[in-house]
């Protein structure tokens, strides 16, 4: 197995400061430029300031999509590219990337036509209707640019009746519904971790570290600062690149470079529960406009309901979170469309919010900034090595973005490619099995194997994948002193499988585990129970005193409380002696 361990990593960097590429930031553009580059044989350091996945990766949407919205702005080149690069998606990460029909609402035949004409030729204008005739030319469009690698069905008309009797709590206004394909993401965060470790796999002399930061530059000499330590580290990097999202401008200062390329905007989004719209769902989304012309979705999510999302600028994007006003506009949107669906502060299981990295822009609105990348360059003051900063983006495009970047780096290497990327499967989508029968055979190998449960094998390759197989191997040879047992507070996981991920998968924070590691907060099922009960697990396989226990569940309780919304009770159990 891959080395996957933070101090490893910061030792070696210690004894071999010299690398051909430092990439600062872990998230989406980050994580897929790393592996890119290491598939190729190139040396790289990866390093983010928190965790990876931490920042705008672990806010989305969660869809893979190849963004319909961009057609009614002519942006055919992004759409092109987004839809082509959610099919590859939908092949190489299928444990994470599934297939998800998708509902427009449709309210009148002929709205939305002069809108959209101005719209398409750059005129400011809002589309709150979009009718049955520009919807079809749209998603005719839509499946004429998605053709490459297509994966799945084209679109579909209802009429009205047909479309209430599916879903009766839709609006009765409606005219029709028409329906498309595109895809969503499962564990966003798990993914972008498994872009990591695919890096560390395909290049022995690549690293990676979490908790890292840029301290200062010295002509070509960058300092580093291990945040957990202190430490400082001297590395030499031949190119830089700047992967930090919406913290790219004070990434580019801390190296002496004053450049203003982020404009960020902030999109929150609300887990809630409504069990009777969940059934009616029926695993699909519902992908409505509002009286105000923004788009928003409503779709089953982890047993709950995804609902999201606003786009506000804002300047400081380690002070965002969601906020009431937020809550309030998206729960006062949805019912515009299912106006009988009333949703409580109660029935919000959690709530989450991040910074779009989008392009520095004098656009009135956030959501007139195109969502395309680009790439800035500059150099270490008084040197020539080289700074890029990867500028935008999205979820669905980081591997073509990824390949962009990373040519244009192998060029100022003197380098050239030798692996494409396209078709090359991500983490535990390897040997992923495509069929029901292969799946069947999948399970039956574990349970004998390992003496589990056909559910609980199951489990495993729904979450991780192929590498399921591995975490299963470790949980079975758990010892008489760590028996491999269901968690007492959230049985769908097991005390093995968390000590597998807190020894293996690069956790230094609580909330490391909690948040990204596993979907334990995101489902909704955090309590201040099993907050405790993991953190002992974290805290026996990590080697944490008891004061480091303590401090590392009051920081993930005050995040999950003041970021995340998440009420617990019992607190004060918390301040018995854990570790």
């Amino acid at each position: 197995m891959t080395e996957r361990r933070r101090d490893f990593f910061l030792d070696r960097l210690r004894q071999h400061p010299k690398v051909s590429v430092l990439i600062v930031g872990g998230g989406i553009n980050g994580a897929g430029l790393f592996r890119d580059l290491s598939l190729q044989g190139v040396d790289c350091l990866l390093i983010d300031k928190t965790d990876f996945a931490s920042g705008a990766s672990c806010a989305p949407s969660r869809l893979i999509h190849g963004g319909v919205k961009y057609l009614e702005t002519g942006e055919f080149r992004l759409v092109a590219e987004s839809t082509l690069e959610r099919n590859l998606l939908l092949k190489n990460a299928p444990h994470f990337v599934l297939p998800l029909e998708t509902v427009l609402p449709i309210y009148s035949y002929f709205g939305g036509l002069i809108a959209s004409t101005c719209r398409f030729f750059g005129m400011k204008t809002k589309l709150a209707d979009r009718g049955a005739i520009i919807s079809k030319i749209g998603l005719a469009l839509y499946d004429f640019l998605g053709r490459h690698d297509r994966t799945m069905p084209k679109h579909r008309f209802a009429l009205r009746r047909r479309s209430l009797a599916s879903m009766p709590l839709l609006d009765p206004a409606i005219k029709a519904t028409a329906t498309y394909y595109d895809a969503k993401v499962t564990h966003a965060e798990r993914l972008d971790f498994e872009l990591v470790t695919d890096g560390l796999a395909a290049c022995e002399q690549s690293a990676a570290a979490n908790y890292v930061s840029i301290d200062h530059a010295e002509g070509n000499v960058v300092w580093l600062r291990d945040l957990v330590t202190e430490s400082l580290y001297a590395v030499e990097p031949g190119v830089v690149v700047n992967a930090g999202g919406a913290w790219i401008d004070s990434v580019n200062a801390s190296l002496g470079i004053d450049r203003t390329y982020i404009g960020g905007a902030k999109g929150s989004h609300l887990i809630v529960e409504h069990p009777e719209l969940h059934a009616q769902l029926q695993n699909r989304m519902v992908y409505y406009g509002s009286k105000d012309g923004r788009i928003s979705l409503v779709y089953p999510f982890m047993g709950k309901l995804l609902i999201g999302s606003t786009d506000i600028r804002v300047s400081d994007p380690d002070r965002v979170r969601c906020e009431d006003d937020e809550v309030a506009y998206m729960l006062g949107v949805l019912r515009e469309v299912f106006p009988r669906v009333v949703l409580k502060d109660s029935d919000i299981a959690f709530r989450y919010s991040g910074v779009r990295p989008l392009p520095h822009s004098d656009a009135a609105s956030p959501g007139d900034v195109s969502r395309d990348h680009v790439m800035h360059v500059d150099s270490l003051p008084g040197t020539l090595t080289p700074v890029l900063s990867l500028v935008g983006g999205k979820w669905t495009t980081f591997r073509g973005f990824a390949e962009s970047a990373a040519d244009d780096t192998l060029a100022r290497l003197g380098r050239s490619r030798t692996i494409d990327t396209r078709h090359v499967a991500i983490g535990g989508g390897r040997e992923f099995p495509g069929d029901a029968k292969a799946r069947a055979q999948w399970i039956d190998d574990v349970v004998r194997r390992f003496n589990v449960s056909a559910a609980r094998a199951e489990t495993l390759l729904s979450r991780y994948g192929t590498t399921g197989f591995e975490i299963g191997a470790f949980c079975a040879h758990a010892h008489d002193a760590h028996p491999d047992l269901p968690l007492a507070n959230e049985a769908s996981y097991t005390t093995g499988e968390i000590r597998y991920l807190c020894a293996n998968d690069m956790v230094t924070r609580l909330a490391d585990l909690l948040f990204r590691r596993t979907t334990l907060a995101i489902s909704g099922h955090l309590t201040n129970a099993l907050l405790l009960e993991v953190a002992q697990i974290a805290a026996q396989t990590l080697r944490w005193d008891a004061n480091r226990t303590r401090q590392e569940i009051d920081a993930t309780r005050d995040a999950a409380r003041e970021r995340h919304g998440v009420v617990f009770t019992d607190v004060e159990a918390s301040r018995q002696t854990v570790g």
